[in-house]
């Protein structure tokens, strides 16, 4: 087994392809639509797709990594990246342009969807505090990601991005070729048996699990809230600058941060489900004063003190959900971590219409949603209650 110091970056800078390939390119948006003659709208298209593809990548390649093992298919997800990136370089009108990126993303979750399956191997019931590292470090990606995406374009055009994440891909395709040695890649007898759909069965029909599923959904619900609403609430609403949201931007991921850093040292003592239960609590707490001052119409300053608390728990909850599913499958985590990460991902896009539809002008529903969400986390927590304990702490 690979030492730690080198697994943890590794597996982490895996699944920073998806952020990196994400927010690497906005800062080019509009020079890529004069680039191919067309329309900024029709190039942000692209990031729709990406995620499209992305959710639909996790669906086929999460049980495929169940049956043949995780390695390939890391194997498998970054030479396909590399040379989906390659040919993107390349690309001189925006239909390919639209095509590709969803290929990109589709073929790069191969390799992402299989790193929660080597967290839980090596940390077993510690896998909170594996996952708690991972997300430190791949907050990292969509932090400064944008930044760099700018300075590139300061050296060269558009297609010097796609290049850098060809050879991003490459280099970690080289480390993983050559360092990722687990168990689980020899040991055949402990993957499993069942056909694609059938891989999904298990994971719908277990015992215990629906409602930590859905705990980690309405916890992404409430990041995509965040991520939609934030710079209509800082800008339009508070009237602040470009430079003072990206500050206080910064601020609430290293509340993310800093958040996954306290959960690493104290989930083994405790739990991941006496942390989720506690972190809910606490979020509601937070969000319930988050909405309480964008009701009374209180300066920006109120909003900031109560969302760095709020994201900070957020962001254990997020984890230890994650850590709590993932501990109730032995053969099954590659499908586990696709049914996570696609009905993630479809739940946040709800964020962007819902958020529309309560419109107001104000923060208050943004407040209201994220606060919803977590309320009922707390209620499906409060449903599972009695239910078995998942092999760490109660």
């Amino acid at each position: 087994m690979p030492n730690l110091a080198l697994l943890i970056p590794m597996l982490s800078a895996i699944v920073a392809i998806t952020p990196l390939a994400i927010d690497m390119y906005l800062p080019a948006m509009a020079t890529l639509a004069a680039s191919f003659n067309s329309s900024i709208t029709t190039v942000q298209q692209s990031l729709s797709l990406y995620l499209a593809g992305y959710g639909l990548g996790m669906l086929t390649f999460g049980p495929i990594a169940d049956r043949i093992g995780r390695r390939p298919l890391v194997i498998i997800g970054l030479s396909g990246f590399m040379l989906v990136s390659l040919s993107l370089a390349f690309v001189t009108n925006i239909e390919l342009f639209l095509g590709l990126r969803f290929l990109q993303a589709f073929i790069g979750a191969a390799a992402t969807v299989v790193v929660p399956g080597y967290i839980k191997e090596v940390y077993g019931s510690n896998t909170a505090k594996g996952m708690s590292y991972v997300s430190l470090i791949m907050m990292l990606a969509p932090l400064i990601a944008p930044t760099i995406g700018s300075f590139i374009l300061e050296l060269g055009d558009w297609h010097l991005i796609f290049f850098i994440l060809a050879f991003y891909a490459l280099a970690l395709l080289i480390l993983v070729s050559t360092k990722l040695r687990m168990p689980s890649d020899t040991q055949i007898e402990n993957r499993s048996q069942k056909s694609f759909f059938g891989a999904y069965a298990v994971v719908f029909t277990k015992p215990g699990v629906k409602l930590h599923i859905a705990s980690g959904v309405m916890t992404s619900f409430a990041f995509f809230c965040y991520l939609t609403a934030s710079p209509f609430v800082y800008m339009e609403v508070f009237g602040l600058d470009k430079s003072l949201f990206a500050i206080l931007f910064s601020t609430n991921v290293g509340a993310l941060m800093l958040a996954n850093v306290i959960n690493s040292r104290i989930v083994g003592r405790f739990g991941s489900r006496r942390m989720l239960k506690v972190a809910t609590f606490l979020a509601a707490i937070a969000g319930s004063a988050l909405l309480t001052v964008n009701l009374l119409g209180l300066s920006y300053h109120y909003t900031v003190a109560m969302l760095i608390p709020f994201m900070g728990f957020l962001g254990i909850m997020s984890v230890n959900a994650d850590a709590i599913v993932l501990m109730k499958f032995q053969k099954e985590t590659g499908t586990a971590t696709a049914v996570i990460g696609t009905l993630r991902f479809g739940c946040g896009a709800l964020a962007g219409p819902l958020l529309a539809l309560f419109y107001t002008g104000t923060a208050v529903p943004f407040s209201a949603l994220m606060l919803g969400a977590v309320c009922l986390v707390g209620l499906f927590q409060f449903i599972t209650h009695h239910s078995p304990p998942l092999g760490d702490a109660a």
